[in-house]
């Protein structure tokens, strides 16, 4: 059976999800096809007062339906029937996220449906199976630590990944007694309002799980600042996880995860699997534009393999098939605006204009759509735009290295510091890197996650506080008191 599909034959609400359904509001914002330049639908635009509606609703609900008092696995069997639904409704789930976003219909199928109803029912099955403790404490006393949901949690997810970066958001934080208020990006809504229609038939209360539609500085300030939001939950880039800390410094003090942005390494040892490694690095810039956080952007690599690397890295980077994103046999995507691809190519040029040297690329493609080419640089100094700024787009930088101290010193970043890739086969030599790099999460001899949801992700430095994921991200949205009883 085919993917394809025909999008006019698709239907987009315009409107924001409250209490278990659908809010009209006018559109505001026009709403382009990535794949295309075309003009498609519209966003509204959640005001303070739209906002507010939201927030209180699922206030109401969560308090009124005992979902954070409930027993724990009344929660864990609404969620896993929530992910049950999101693969049974999967294919219409694609074709709501292929038009607009930068995600590949064969792509959404194969990964991101499963992956987020994985998600879902991962965090789950830490409902009842995680707790509070009791605690050592003198004798004739007794001490436990409580835990207890916050209420409602504030939620905005960015628009490369927008169903698992929902599944992120939401699902943890239900898991965990609370009520969700979530902002999709403009760009990309209309898959996580069907994800959050789909909670309410799964039986998760009317009301727990509301969607609105905006923009960061209208909608976005509005509930990241709103005084019933007891903890905002962010991912994005590294400008907007500071402003929505200044915001909430602003209005009050409240606990924060932000996953924000990266520029993460890859060192490739002389005694590493060539092939391996240049697979991976390719994979991991042009796996949706270059458009993740995590994009592998900094290739660092002994001087001695370096020819041969590169050499690799232009063959595997070339003959991809820009296409449309509902289109079965596309195999590139587009960056997600024509103002993101003006960007990554101003980047470039910039980097171009301070020494680098163009070993593929760096040009708009010839194509319809915000499609960019696949680009190598090389000759690039640690201070050179392209190794300093996150791109965001299909832009690899190529650094050698005479020896193992070089090589982490070119892959210290000042800013960031999300991810890092190793290459080698000296375990001593990994484990050391280990120790040297600064990152939140280091792959050896891969790059990118696995569907082992246990392993939490999060960054160094500005590019994150906390973490998503794992057995953390469930804690981080409950909150502990300590109780000591003398008896």
């Amino acid at each position: 059976m085919s993917l394809s599909f025909d999008p006019a034959s698709i239907p987009f609400r315009s409107g924001h999800f409250i209490g278990g359904s659908f809010v009209e509001d006018a559109p505001v914002l026009a709403m382009h096809r990535p794949s295309d330049g075309i003009e498609f639908a519209g966003c509204p635009v959640a005001d303070a007062a739209m906002v507010d509606r939201a927030v209180s609703t699922a206030r109401k609900a969560q308090k009124e339906s005992g979902w954070g008092t409930c027993r724990p696995r009344e929660r864990t069997n609404a969620l896993l029937r929530w992910a049950d639904l999101i693969e049974q409704h999967g294919l219409e789930l694609a074709q709501l996220e292929a038009v607009p976003s930068t995600r590949l219909i064969n792509q959404l199928i194969a990964g991101d449906i499963a992956v987020t109803a994985e998600q879902i029912r991962f965090f789950a099955e830490l409902a009842d199976k995680e707790g509070g403790a009791v605690v050592p404490t003198a004798g004739g006393q007794f001490g436990m630590i409580v835990t207890e949901p916050y209420g409602v949690v504030g939620a905005i997810t960015p628009w490369n990944f927008p169903l698992s970066m929902a599944g992120w958001k939401m699902a943890p934080a239900l898991a965990a007694g609370n009520a969700v208020v979530l902002k999709p990006s403009e760009m990309t809504p209309f898959a996580t309002l069907r994800m959050a229609e789909l909670s309410v038939e799964a039986g998760i209360p009317a009301g727990l799980v509301n969607v609105v539609l905006g923009d960061g500085p209208v909608t976005g300030n509005a509930l990241t600042g709103h005084p019933d939001i007891a903890k905002v939950s962010f991912t994005g880039s590294t400008g907007a996880g500071a402003a929505i800390m200044a915001n909430i410094a602003r209005t009050g003090i409240k606990p924060m995860t932000l996953e924000l942005g990266g520029k993460s390494p890859q060192l490739v040892f002389a005694d590493a699997d060539i092939a391996l490694a240049a697979d991976c690095i390719a994979r991991s810039i042009l796996f949706n534009g270059g458009q993740a956080c995590v994009a592998g952007s900094r290739v660092i690599a002994h001087a001695s393999i370096a020819g041969e690397l590169a050499e690799r890295l232009i063959t595997l980077m070339s003959g991809h098939q820009p296409g449309h994103g509902w289109d079965e046999t596309t195999t590139y995507s587009p960056c997600i605006s024509g103002r993101q691809r003006a960007r990554v190519h101003s980047l470039v040029q910039a980097a171009i204009s301070e020494g680098a040297e163009v070993l593929a690329g760096a040009r708009e493609m010839d194509y319809p759509g915000y499609f960019y080419q696949p680009t190598l640089l090389t000759n690039v100094a640690q201070d050179n735009t392209a190794v300093r700024e996150e791109v965001f787009g299909p832009v690899l930088t190529l650094q050698t290295f005479e020896t193992d101290e070089e090589a982490f010193t070119l892959a210290e970043h000042p800013t960031y510091g999300l991810a890092a890739g190793i290459y080698t086969r000296d375990l001593s030599r990994a484990l050391k890197s280990l120790e040297r790099i600064e990152a939140g999460t280091i792959w050896i001899n891969r790059y990118g996650r696995s569907r082992d949801h246990i392993l939490p992700t999060g960054g160094y430095k500005s590019s994150g506080i906390g973490k998503d994921l794992g057995r953390d991200a469930y804690h981080a949205n409950r909150r502990s008191k300590s109780v000591l009883i003398d008896l």
